[in-house]
């Protein structure tokens, strides 16, 4: 059901990319998700990296194949480092919820 998500979110993060074409927003949505993705699942937060930033030049291919966009050399480039703030995200979500375990539990 999280992979599920995560593609989801990888989608709607590559259509705002191909739909504003604005790198900054794009950036933002891979955090929230990958932040959110890591409070809820917060073993291996790697993973979430991956799930949603593939999706991102995938869903640009796939508006390239139908014809919706040519992308330019920079969003192709852009695409693939638009997940690096999902590196974060996904790390500091499973961060906060290993400390909100442990502040329940009252260590």
């Amino acid at each position: 059901m999280f992979y599920i998500l995560a593609a989801l979110a990888g989608i709607a993060a590559g259509w705002v990319d191909v739909a504003v074409n604005d790198l900054l927003l794009t950036a933002l949505l891979v955090l929230a998700a990958c932040i959110t993705l890591g409070l809820m699942r917060p073993q291996r937060p790697w993973r979430w990296v991956v799930v949603v930033g593939a999706f991102i030049p995938l869903t640009e291919f796939a508006a390239y194949t139908i014809g919706a966009m040519k992308p330019r050399h920079a969003q192709i480039y852009g695409s693939f480092l638009a997940s690096l703030p999902g590196i974060a995200g996904a790390y500091g979500g499973s961060f906060m919820r290993g400390v909100v375990n442990n502040l329940r539990q009252g260590k």
